[in-house]
């Protein structure tokens, strides 16, 4: 084996990390979010542990809808008061471990993936799991043509996202359960595994570059508009149709240093997905119309319609299915077996829960003490 399982799931990092921290500290890691016109303070705010601000990533995507929702409508920013609701944007991330790392975000929304990473590659000591936000909203998309049935995608070129991340161990995971077999760090063997950011999916799927893709939405949707056929739905591979696709994590002296800081952000990602579930199709709306505000361009409705259906919005971090995840990891040759006791750290959340008369959620037997 050229390396160590571990070094292969972390190589989606390494360009990250091998940067010298200055130049990342002035590409900021993810650009800055545009505070939305809603997210005014109340009169006679204060502030939250003395904090001037509270640093939030999250990524463009629907899977995030929680936070655009939480931004848009400015539920952040109520729950903190007069302590500023600061947002960086992430497209991948190891980008947003290492701005959590260096304390460029205090709070992040992320996948299950970079989040074990971060965990393990800290030796347990940089971040926390404090709740989930969103499940389900990943397919494997296909050109008809070229793809009829799932035993047609031997010998084709698949995208993922990128090297050992959520997705990808998902459909090396996929792969060996159909019996075969492929190189988890070159993607070559019976599939080829052909890791493209998910910007320039689309464009390699409309070149022929590709033959499908196993991606988050939009880009599954956005695939489908473009001609593609949704082969399958990789809810339909876990029990009750549910695994953890978006966590909330947060730095470990942040939530040591300032709880009611962290009980604040977790109050407004509640609130988010309450009201985002109560009120779907305003949902959509209020997650485009941020996607729109960041990027510059709205999602059209033969994309995001389809898309949004397929996303669960929920408070549990579906704690078990990380952990299962992570398993898929160790079996595609990407990762040593972790330990991942401590990594979650449940009892902000729950206490919010209670407060809102909801059922507390599970940590697996995973979270600290």
């Amino acid at each position: 084996m050229p390396a160590t399982r571990s070094a292969l799931f972390r190589r989606g990092t390494a360009a990250v990390i091998a940067l010298p921290l200055l130049t990342l500290a002035a590409c900021g890691y993810g650009s800055q979010a545009t505070d939305n016109e809603t997210a005014k303070v109340a009169a006679g705010a204060k502030k939250i542990d003395g904090l001037d601000s509270v640093k939030i990533g999250y990524f463009g995507n629907l899977t995030h809808a929680t936070a655009l929702v939480g931004v848009q409508k400015g539920y952040f920013q109520k729950q903190l008061g007069a302590t500023k609701a600061a947002y960086q944007i992430f497209n991948a991330g190891p980008s947003e471990i290492e701005a959590l790392n260096s304390s460029s975000i205090d709070i992040g929304f992320i996948g299950p993936s970079p989040a074990i990473n971060g965990y393990i590659k800290s030796g347990g000591k940089n971040l926390r799991i404090i709740g989930g936000a969103a499940s389900g909203g990943v397919k494997l998309v296909v050109n008809p043509d070229k793809i009829k049935s799932l035993k047609d995608v031997k010998g084709k070129k698949i995208a993922t996202p990128q090297l050992g991340n959520t997705q990808d161990v998902a459909f090396l995971n996929w792969i060996a359960e159909q019996g075969w077999k492929v190189d988890a760090e070159s993607g070559k063997g019976d599939v080829s595994v052909v890791r493209t950011d998910n910007k320039v999916t689309p464009d390699a799927y409309k070149s022929g570059s590709i033959d499908g893709a196993w991606v988050p939405e939009p880009t599954a949707s956005k695939l489908v508009a473009e001609g593609g056929k949704v082969l399958l739905d990789e809810a339909d591979l876990w029990p009750d149709k549910k695994f953890v696709i978006t966590n909330i994590i947060v730095r470990q002296a942040f939530l040591k240093e300032h709880p009611k800081a962290v009980e604040a952000v977790l109050k407004a990602s509640v609130e988010a997905n309450k009201w985002i579930n109560a009120n779907p199709d305003a949902a959509k709306a209020s997650a485009n119309k941020q996607l729109e505000t960041d990027s510059g361009k709205a999602l059209p409705a033969a994309v995001i319609d389809p898309a949004w259906k397929s996303i669960q919005f929920i408070d549990d971090p579906l704690a078990s299915t990380l952990n299962t995840e992570a398993q898929h990891a160790v079996k595609a040759g990407l990762l040593e077996k972790p330990d991942l006791k401590g990594i979650y750290d449940l009892k902000p959340l729950n206490k919010v829960l209670e407060a809102e008369g909801e059922s507390t959620v599970s940590d697996a037997g995973l979270g600290v003490g």
